[in-house]
């Protein structure tokens, strides 16, 4: 397997989470959580981090509906994403990201954290969780197969 550096992005409307990998690509890890003010600042501070981590890709979660649909949400994150794909000059690739917000409250629960006042650690553990969904995926058997 070649070795892989990717930011996974949970984008939303107030905040985006950021996740990064170990130089092997098996391992996400939550960086930051950024607050979303202007599509200009967003894209600085995701140029900033990708040059530091030398990112090659941005793993976007996209937020399906329940029935697997794009509904508006997905619409917006994948304008989003787009938007940062030619400016950045990275590819992206998209990940379900279904529950992964409430997968991220679950351990935040699991480690004795409370979830009232954590959205910015929430939409950082969630983008590790989308980026760790691609890595895993990356790595297994049937992936090569495709």
């Amino acid at each position: 397997m070649t070795p892989i550096s990717a930011l996974g992005l949970d984008i939303g409307r107030r905040r985006v989470g950021v996740a990064g990998c170990d130089g092997t690509g098996l391992i996400a890890t939550g960086l930051t959580t950024l607050q979303r003010r202007s599509f200009v600042e967003l894209v600085t501070d995701i140029q900033q981090i990708a040059k530091t981590r030398q990112a090659q890709v941005l793993v976007v979660g996209l937020p399906l509906t329940m029935g697997g649909e794009e509904g508006f949400q997905a619409r917006q994150v994948r304008k989003v994403a787009e938007g940062l794909r030619q400016a950045l000059g990275l590819s992206v690739v998209y990940m379900d990201e279904r529950l992964s917000s409430v997968e991220a409250e679950q351990l935040m629960r699991a480690a004795g954290h409370s979830v009232a006042n954590e959205k910015a650690l929430i939409d950082r553990k969630a983008a590790a969780i989308i980026l760790q969904r691609w890595l895993d995926e990356r790595r297994s058997p049937s992936a090569h197969r495709k």
